[in-house]
């Protein structure tokens, strides 16, 4: 497959650096010479210094050869242009399909006048507020350190930490199961470097991170299962005003007019931006300092503070801050990070979860690479697999026995089925043509999933 990367900036590096990895055939597109360079020093892929807003350099990209572009500057207008060029100039009839980034609600919003539609572009992605609405996720649910939905949010795959001398230490997947009558299925446990595929005799460790895949609404039964507090967080410190940050308090403070509970300070270092977002955050109680300030943060209610969101543009500063305030016994740590060499260092130090606006660039550009019968794809930090969410064929060979005898490749766990209700996989489920599905695959074993979908 040939695809196009308008941008190269860090998300539109990691999706260069993504679908290099998938032995695509690559084309970066760039107006900074040094990371066009940086590109070409690092990625096995053709890079191009030009605009994805001129037709010249796209056509100089093989536009017309393309299978997908996707355009991820910083600007949204680029995003666009560029994607109506692929539309116009790609291949014919407009095979090229458009992924583009974009953070303006004058184009994504529900009032907005012009949709993405009208501009040719099949998917728009939103990393800012994608990431938002993971961490308003994550602070809904004190225990989880990731939350992804699936099957249209009626299945949700949860990751908890075991606690180091918890006594579920040695315990086996039978032996959980068998603790409560609520169905849920651990998909995956994440120990050290090791991604581990669970059989019913294997066992979960103090120190694990297991992901447990459980209907919507039930995470706090299973967090309690598993040894975990679910205590509600009533006061919450965002730490920066950043477009993510912005997010992340307008999200807690529409929950708290709705619901009630929740106290929400943010802290911003430039007065300008301090006072404009004190002017349109109703609810939120702004703080002009600097996040980095620990004597500013202890003044302001820290070590009273349930939930640390550290967001700010500097992630060593988020690190440092999380750290200290896992040293003040905060309960909850969010700290926002772009470099993937920081992910495990983060939970080896005792962050409770990291988040990163990449991933949800990479989510969408997986599932456009799995295939027509994938819905969503979804990578969590420290978990080397995809969980994908797939329908079934009639006459699909998933459709075909109960599962306890597909007897499926190992390194492939089927966990829910969702059909007009959600059941969690045992034995004897049974999937049937039109049923979504959500499949737990190991990298070596991604390729076989979709084949078991197809008719």
């Amino acid at each position: 497959m040939r695809a196009i990367v308008v941008g190269a900036g860090d998300v539109g590096y990691d999706v260069a650096r993504l679908l290099s990895l998938q032995r695509h055939d690559v084309t970066v597109v760039d107006t900074d010479p040094r990371k066009v360079e940086q590109v070409r020093e690092t990625l096995d892929v053709l890079a191009i210094v030009g605009s994805g807003t001129s037709a010249r350099t796209l056509r100089e990209a093989r536009i017309e050869d393309a299978d997908l572009m996707v355009a991820v500057t910083d600007i949204d207008e680029v995003n666009i242009i560029a994607s109506m060029l692929a539309e116009r100039v790609g291949k014919s009839p407009a095979d090229t399909v458009t992924i583009a980034r974009v953070r303006s609600d004058e184009f994504s919003g529900d009032g907005a006048v012009l949709t993405l539609g009208d501009f040719g572009i099949d998917h728009i992605i939103h990393p800012e507020q994608s990431t938002a609405n993971e961490v308003v996720s994550l602070l809904r649910r004190a225990a989880a350190t990731d939350i992804v939905d699936f099957c249209q949010n009626r299945v949700q795959l949860v990751g908890i930490r075991i606690e180091r001398d918890s006594p579920l230490s040695g315990t086996t997947m039978i032996e959980l199961s068998q603790m409560s009558s609520l169905p849920f299925r651990i998909m995956g446990i994440s120990r050290g470097v090791r991604t581990i595929v669970p059989s019913g005799v294997s066992t979960v460790q103090g120190g694990d991170q297991v992901f447990v895949l459980v209907e919507t609404g039930k995470v706090s039964q299973v967090a309690k299962v598993l040894g975990k507090e679910v205590g509600r967080l009533r006061h919450v410190m965002i730490l920066g005003g950043t477009n993510v940050g912005a997010r992340v308090a307008a999200g807690l403070a529409g929950r708290t007019r709705r619901e009630g509970g929740m106290e929400v300070k943010l802290v911003e270092k430039d007065r300008a931006r301090a006072e404009h977002l004190a002017a349109t955050l109703e609810g939120v109680l702004v703080i002009h300092g600097d996040p980095a300030d620990i004597d500013l943060l202890v003044r302001e209610g820290l070590a009273e503070t349930d939930a640390i969101v550290a967001v700010t543009e500097d992630e060593e500063s988020n690190l440092v801050s999380c750290l200290m305030a896992k040293h003040l016994e905060v309960r909850k740590t969010v700290a926002l990070l772009s470099k993937s060499a920081y992910i495990p260092i983060s939970q080896s130090i005792g962050l409770d979860a990291a988040v990163s606006q990449k991933l949800a660039v990479s989510r969408e550009v997986l599932r456009f690479l799995r295939g027509s019968h994938v819905r969503s794809v979804a990578t969590v930090h420290g978990l080397d697999a995809e969980i994908l969410e797939l329908v079934a064929d009639p006459g699909a060979p998933i459709t075909r026995k109960p599962l306890a005898k597909l007897k499926l490749p190992k390194g492939i766990l089927l966990g829910a089925v969702v059909g007009q209700r959600v059941e969690i996989a045992t034995g004897t489920t049974q999937v049937e043509p039109g049923q979504r599905c959500v499949v737990f695959a190991t990298p070596e074993r991604v390729g076989d999933v979709e084949p078991l979908f197809s008719a």
